[in-house]
């Protein structure tokens, strides 16, 4: 039987150069403003009938594709997107994801389609151990933190290396591994810390626990992503004159033999003429796609791709009985045998439509779920009530009297160790075919929900500049760096430019 080790109150953990224009800029706007509420981005391109608008595909409807569509409509393509089946959206609507501070892109969006989709803050920075945590990573591993600083050299430098290995190279005591950072990272990259990639694991905690402390906030969707976000976003595209199409899974790309250049998006029987392409799906959905395109894995660059991986996801919502205590709305939990992690969460609390229930509703969100995966219903049920009940009180008295159980294969990314060199850019060897996801390489440094859409924005800043038309899209940068952290990376900068320098310095493995 499995065991559950660790419970604790889940803490916010969890520039590319265009070649033909210059000149998009960025606003940081206000984030505080975000949360119960919310600008206006006018539109720079108006349409003319005179003129044939150029067409845009995006292929995907998660963030990464319709922050793509977003832009793009605005600026007065023609654009159509392509959802390869599960809906629109639902990509990115697996289980409950938190809204950390620093999702300054996300919450800019949500003001201007005039939502509310949040609830309050959480004020986690109040929470016993959540500012220890970020000052235990700061003493244990100071050196990585100011050496990593998401370049391509320093992705390279520390990709190969397990965060398990990190840690254990300042040493890390085993209890230090076991309660905090070992729990971090099975829910924050969703696998054990032995699967994670040293680089992956110092960019998420950089960004969301150690630039600016002060910022452990966090706020959830008072439903789900798809109700509070996604649908009003897909009206508000519709009514822009974008087309959504649902069950157009594609197979392959007709190409101008003399450009190089997609001509046309294929769709098994169907074709769609285009003039750029943004392709912005998850690994497992392009690797299928490569496999049957005769265009796509004829590419180095594509055909890395299929050595990437993706993570099994198990999503349990529970009906109860009765009323059961669950310790804080949001709590992850780690240490099944380090098999899994999860997160637990009180949607009597955070969604709208279980706020007046008598009973309690919660969701366990199960990541690395592998061994879970191919269970029925009723065990799944089981196991969960098992696992939760030595943390949540009475939980293994009550009655489940309704279920639901979402299984997800493969769908989030693995940022496995050495998984780096596989990954691609936002450009292709396509002109006219661009990338956008999480898991697409970016300058920008944020993470999960957030950095997927950044990276839609950035492929529709490459379209804008390919076709030469409309404005580019003002792209939120992070917070920079506190001075003394820059200060830092600068001097350590100037020394490993010195060091490259020294004879045979790249003969030693690094």
């Amino acid at each position: 039987m499995l065991a559950m080790s660790k419970w604790f109150t889940l803490t916010p953990f969890m520039s590319n150069n265009f070649s033909k224009r210059v000149g998009f800029s960025n606003s940081p706007g206000s984030v505080r403003a975000h949360v119960n509420g919310g600008g206006d981005d006018t539109n720079n391109s108006k349409n003319n009938d005179k003129k044939k608008k150029k067409k845009v595909v995006v292929v995907g409807s998660g963030w990464a594709g319709l922050g793509a569509a977003h832009h793009l409509c605005k600026q007065g393509f023609d654009v159509t997107v392509l959802d390869g089946g599960d809906g629109i959206g639902s990509s990115d609507n697996i289980g409950i994801q938190g809204f950390w501070y620093p999702y300054k892109n996300i919450f800019s969006l949500v003001d201007e389609l005039g939502i509310k989709p949040f609830t309050s803050w959480t004020r986690s920075a109040h929470i016993p151990g959540t500012p220890s945590i970020a000052n235990s990573i700061r003493n244990l591993i100071p050196h990585s933190i100011i050496d990593f600083d998401n370049t391509d050299v320093a992705w390279k430098k520390y990709d190969s290396i397990t965060a398990r290995e990190l840690f254990k190279r300042f040493g890390c005591s085993e209890r230090l591994y076991q309660d905090i950072f070992g729990p971090l990272l099975q829910v924050g990259l969703f696998a054990p810390a032995e699967q994670c990639s040293a680089a992956a694991t110092l960019g998420l905690l950089y960004y969301l626990t150690l630039a600016h402390q002060k910022h452990f906030d966090v706020a959830f969707c008072r439903g789900t992503t798809k109700q509070k976000i996604f649908e009003p976003w897909v009206e508000s595209l519709k009514a822009k004159g974008c087309e959504m199409l649902e069950d157009k899974k594609v197979t392959d790309f007709n190409l101008d033999e003399e450009t190089g250049c997609v001509t046309d998006v294929v769709c098994g029987n169907e074709t769609y003429s285009v003039d750029a392409v943004v392709v912005a799906v998850g690994i497992t959905t392009l690797q299928e796609t490569i496999k049957k395109s005769a265009a796509l894995c004829k590419r180095e660059e594509f055909l890395k791709v299929l050595n990437l991986a993706g993570i099994d996801v198990v999503t349990v919502k529970l009906w109860l009985d009765r009323k059961v205590a669950i310790p804080n709305p949001c709590n992850a939990c780690a240490g099944f045998d380090d098999l899994f992690g999860c997160t637990v969460f009180d949607l009597n609390v955070i969604q709208d439509e279980h706020k007046d229930d008598t009973e309690t509703v919660l969701e366990a969100d199960f990541y690395h779920a592998n061994e879970l995966l191919p269970l029925n219903d009723e065990l799944v049920t089981e196991k969960v009530i098992s696992y939760l009940s030595k943390y949540i009180n009475d939980l293994e008295s009550a009655c489940v009297v309704d279920k639901e159980i979402g299984r997800f294969p493969k769908r989030l990314t693995h940022f496995f160790p050495g998984s780096y060199k596989y990954m691609m850019r936002g450009s292709t060897s396509f002109p006219n075919l661009f990338m956008a996801g999480d898991w697409i390489i970016t300058r920008h440094g944020s993470w999960l929900q957030e950095k997927s859409y950044v990276t839609g924005l950035e492929a529709a800043n490459r379209v804008v500049d390919y076709l030469e038309e409309g404005s580019f899209a003002k792209v939120i940068p992070v917070e920079e760096d506190e001075p003394h952290i820059e200060a830092l990376r600068s001097l350590n900068r100037r020394l490993n430019e010195i060091i490259s320098q020294v004879p045979l310095s790249s003969y030693f493995l690094q």
